[in-house]
């Protein structure tokens, strides 16, 4: 581990993001609430905020935080048949949040999964990232918005 005794604490914010693309009759199933396993995006939620309590046991050299907040937000495209799990994780700490961040969208994607594998299991992963990060001496660190390009 790296030592971080000697580093001030300042409130440490990491937003980390994934998407999950399905069939759209499974993501029905998850609008509707009629998925087997229950309710989808709750269980989903809690799992990823357990994921982020629980990243110090996952990654090996990750530092134990106290956590002081974690928040799990779904937005569901019909259209493109997707949900996309963002999360943010805050603490005032030595270290940052990050890892904590995209363990927890990892977990809650993968528990969509979990929850909807018996009825597509071509569901695919995809696009787990850091979108933002604050607090310690780097400062603010922010994603780059792609340009869109006219055809």
């Amino acid at each position: 581990m790296v030592d971080v005794g000697g580093k001030v604490e300042t409130i440490r914010v990491a937003i980390a993001s994934g998407c999950i693309q399905m069939q759209p009759a499974t993501l029905r199933l998850v609008q509707k609430g009629r998925a087997a396993k229950g309710d989808v995006l709750g269980v989903a939620r809690l799992a990823a905020i357990q994921a982020a309590k629980r990243t110090p046991d996952l990654i090996p050299l990750a530092h134990p935080i106290g956590l002081t907040r974690v928040a799990a937000d779904f937005e569901l495209n019909a259209r493109a048949g997707e949900i996309t799990l963002r999360v943010q994780a805050e603490c005032n700490g030595r270290t940052g949040v990050e890892m904590e961040a995209l363990c927890a969208a990892t977990v809650g994607l993968l528990t969509i999964y979990d929850m909807l594998k018996a009825v597509d299991r071509g569901m695919t992963i995809r696009a787990v990232r850091l979108e933002e990060k604050r607090g310690g001496a780097s400062g603010i660190w922010k994603r780059p918005k792609r340009k869109r390009m006219n055809k």
